[in-house]
């Protein structure tokens, strides 16, 4: 039975329902659908895709999020794929929806994850579960203690300087938490030392991903700021929207800011 459905994009797609050979485009997706039960109907995902460890190594990979393997995707016959308006390359994704049906997630907020986990759960037939998935969520969410207004400059990548800016899901979990991003740029700007200077943040973020930064790093940006508290932050806690968001709060609340 084919049947129609709209991503976040808007986009309308049919598949036959439910999909039997699934590829993920994108690890915290990827994460979810195991979470959500689907362990069989999974049959590709991205050489990024690494939870659960086990369950990802039987996967065929298919290439990056950025750098797709068609040939290897073509190979599988998947009747969809799942990807992310910000994770996944357009390029990619266009020249993969000529053959396949794609659906894609976009999001930027709490709520913006929270949709697209119950979309997923009627695009898979897993309607039930993703319900309880989000109804422990908020819960979980409302766990957050409450904590003092920070500024705080969230770093994402070295050589240049990264950070994040608004209209982003990190962006939106620092607000859960309670702090403020010191930047109003939007998405990802690019900054020099001399601004770290400029904006002199309480907090200063380092992200283990897609950077790797390690305690060296802090001593760095601590003598570029030595008036802000520099720390190591787990960023798949901060970025992963789906299943992992589970144990971002008791993370968030463990945090010495």
């Amino acid at each position: 039975m084919l049947k129609t459905f709209t991503d976040q994009l808007g986009r309308k797609i049919e598949i036959p329902y439910p999909p039997k050979r699934i590829i993920s485009l994108v690890p915290s997706q990827t994460e979810l659908l195991f979470y959500l039960g689907l362990s069989d109907q999974v049959i590709g995902v991205t050489k990024f895709c690494t939870y659960p460890a086990e369950w990802v190594k039987s996967k065929t990979k298919v290439g990056g999020t950025k750098n797709f393997r068609f040939d290897v995707i073509d190979q599988l016959k998947p009747d969809l794929i799942i990807g992310n308006k910000e994770e996944n390359y357009v390029e990619g994704i266009s020249e993969l929806e000529k053959k396949y049906p794609i659906w894609m997630s976009d999001i930027s907020s709490f709520e913006d994850a929270l949709d697209m986990m119950e979309s997923i759960g009627q695009l898979i037939e897993r309607e039930t579960e993703a319900a309880t998935l989000i109804a422990e969520i908020k819960a979980s969410f409302l766990r957050l203690r409450p904590r003092p207004s920070s500024k705080v400059l969230y770093l994402i990548w070295k050589s240049p300087w990264m950070a994040v800016g608004r209209n982003t899901f990190i962006d939106n979990m620092l607000s859960k938490i309670g702090l403020e991003n010191i930047l109003t740029e939007s998405r990802y700007p690019t900054l020099s030392e001399s601004q770290f200077q400029q904006l002199q943040p309480d907090v200063v973020m380092l992200s283990s991903e897609p950077f790797p930064f390690k305690k060296a790093h802090i001593q760095e940006l601590q003598s570029v700021l030595p008036n802000s508290n520099v720390i190591l932050v787990d960023g798949e806690l901060f970025s992963w929207y789906g299943s992992r968001m589970l144990k971002a709060p008791d993370y968030f609340n463990s945090l010495d800011i």
